[in-house]
């Protein structure tokens, strides 16, 4: 009988996960890197990757009064046979600044971030026995920044060492800047309450109380203020020596697929197969190898039904959705329209060319290279190749192309000024998966293009007709949806397959094309013909041909009309 790992989704807490013998990918070996690396460290990673509980684990390692149970916690763990001289030798301060609400107010953020420094130094100065007359002097300070350097002075009247760990150091900066640029410069710019607390840091580090720190977030756009004046702080974001320290690898993701493969007797490698196309795809550093999203995986696992052998009906939790969606309005940084570009051109032609930008002057102009590169870091782009100069970017797996199909939703009713009831797509959408039925599609793309402005109707082709297909295609979850795939050097424009658990009425192929109104009829049949003979041609290839209860279409255009040709005149139906 196959012993499924218990599975630790969503716990961030160290303690809990091992004591209670939950599934862990042992990242302690860091450690000692990290220790021989330096004192003071940044490390940038996408949401949901696993930050907090690698910071978790790091208290746990250093906190003196976690030292009775050092054994029970890391024993099993390399850095338990291999400790470093630093383990249980520090009193640790851990900040968490998600959470923070922004209101469109610098006011409340500044109460929040506030509230997110003093109960947790309330709490530290408690935990290690301090007086309760510090504690009272504390409450008593108006700033943040005043109370840390209370905090640190406490510190070094007893003659310990200092450990600093902040989670999301610019989770609310984001959502603020996404909102409000000048209230975002208010906080976090020269004389902003933001900068003030970092200076703090920077004097506490100088002056010996605060030994180490190790700070994690998803952009570098709030970088400056942590690091200005102050060059000892290390990124290691892009360093190929700590590339795989979050995240899972291919070999980790698997020892925790297979278990779920084997209780089904269900092919391991076939299941990995889709675990990488949902999951995989994040490079931080040109020569690394990719890396899962370890709390997708995780998702995935937990939500993995062993009576009916059956996937998610959702491949991606809505949570996580959730936080990427929040993080779409930083899309709207810069030119919006130069942005939307971008994003069309990752969509269409799959990868991006730019200049790796590691540090973001807002108060320069916020460019293209800018806007690619703060893709990277919040996860909606992931390096693909390069030389060092110029990086090549890519969509880095399904569920992240899921959400720009999301995005493409709200700016096509935006910029077109036309209103998509996502019920009526999604009822168009069920009349092809039960019913083989495109002509409510149809409609729903005829819709669109009748309402197109002159300004996206000036540049109309084939690539930005797919855009619109797809960017409706992607409402439902319920196909593994390819655009472009490549089957035997051929590209067709959309393969819709069955995926588990859902029986499907039908597996499709769409091919679109675009005639030119200025080309008449003739044009039209002309492109007709050309649509017919590359469907014969991909029916002929045997990937295609072995696909069960396949129906091929055609979608013709002039930009305006939309004509179906029926599946039942084409050579793939069977």
């Amino acid at each position: 009988m196959t012993i499924l790992p218990k599975l630790p989704y969503g716990l961030s807490n160290f303690h809990k996960l091992i004591t209670e013998g939950h599934f862990y990918v042992d990242r302690t070996n860091y450690i000692a890197q990290l220790e021989a690396h330096g004192s003071y460290h940044v490390l940038m990673r996408p949401r949901r990757f696993g930050k907090s509980l690698f910071l978790s684990m790091l208290e746990h390692y250093y906190d003196q009064l976690r030292k009775p149970e050092f054994d029970a916690l890391f024993g099993t763990l390399h850095i338990g046979r291999n400790p470093t001289l630093l383990a249980n030798a520090y009193q640790v301060l851990v900040l968490d600044f998600s959470g923070i609400e922004t209101g469109n107010s610098v006011d409340t953020v500044r109460q929040g971030f506030a509230s997110r420094v003093s109960m947790p130094a309330i709490r530290f100065l408690r935990r290690y026995g301090y007086p309760a007359s510090d504690v009272e002097e504390l409450r008593s300070l108006a700033t943040p920044q005043e109370q840390l350097t209370l905090l640190c002075q406490c510190v070094a009247d007893s003659g310990h060492k200092l450990l600093l760990l902040i989670d999301e150091y610019d989770h609310f900066a984001n959502s603020l800047l996404a909102e409000d640029l000048d209230s975002f410069r208010s906080a976090v710019g020269k004389g902003g309450f933001v900068r003030s607390f970092y200076e703090t840091i920077k004097s506490a580090t100088q002056a010996g109380t605060l030994d180490r720190f190790f700070i994690t977030g998803v952009t570098a756009i709030m970088l400056d203020s942590l690091t200005s004046g102050f060059n000892i702080t290390k990124n290691l974001t892009f360093e190929e020596d700590f590339h795989d320290i979050l995240g899972f690898t291919r070999e980790e993701t698997l020892s925790l697929i297979r278990p779920l493969a084997e209780c089904c007797k269900l092919d391991a490698e076939a299941m990995m197969e889709d675990v990488t196309h949902w999951y995989n795809g994040y490079r931080f550093h040109r020569r690394c190898h990719t890396i899962y999203n370890s709390d997708m995986v995780l998702y995935f696992a937990d939500n993995f039904d062993c009576k009916a052998c059956a996937y998610p009906d959702r491949m991606l939790d809505e949570n996580i959705a959730s936080d990427y969606g929040k993080l779409m309005a930083l899309f709207a940084i810069g030119d919006r329209e130069d942005n939307y570009r971008v994003l069309e051109a990752l969509v269409t032609e799959g990868e991006v060319i730019a200049q790796q930008q590691r540090r973001f002057d807002l108060d320069k102009t916020f460019g293209r290279d800018d806007f690619i590169s703060l893709l990277a870091y919040v996860g909606f782009a992931s390096l693909a190749g390069g030389d060092g100069n110029d990086m090549r970017y890519a969509i880095p797996n399904h569920v992240i192309r899921e959400l720009y199909f999301q995005y493409f939703l709200v700016e096509l009713e935006r910029r077109n000024n036309v209103d998509l009831p996502i019920w009526e797509v999604r009822d168009a959408l069920r009349a092809l998966y039960r019913a083989n039925n495109l002509e409510p599609l149809r409609a729903q793309l005829e819709r669109v293009l009748r309402h197109l402005s002159n300004r996206d109707s000036i540049r109309m082709d084939e690539k930005h007709l797919k855009v619109i297909l797809v960017t409706l295609l992607f409402q439902t979850s319920v196909w593994r949806l390819q655009s472009e795939p490549e089957v035997n050097r051929r590209y067709p424009d959309v393969l819709l397959w069955e995926r588990s658990p859902f029986e499907l009425a039908g597996q499709h192929l769409i091919e679109l094309k675009y005639a030119k109104k200025q080309d008449g009829e003739l044009g039209w049949e002309a492109k007709r013909q050309e649509g017919l003979e590359q469907i014969a041609a991909y029916c002929a290839l045997p990937e295609i041909a072995a696909m069960a209860k396949l129906h091929c279409w055609l979608m013709l255009t002039d930009g305006e009309r939309v004509e179906v040709v029926n599946h039942a005149m084409l050579p793939c139906q069977r």
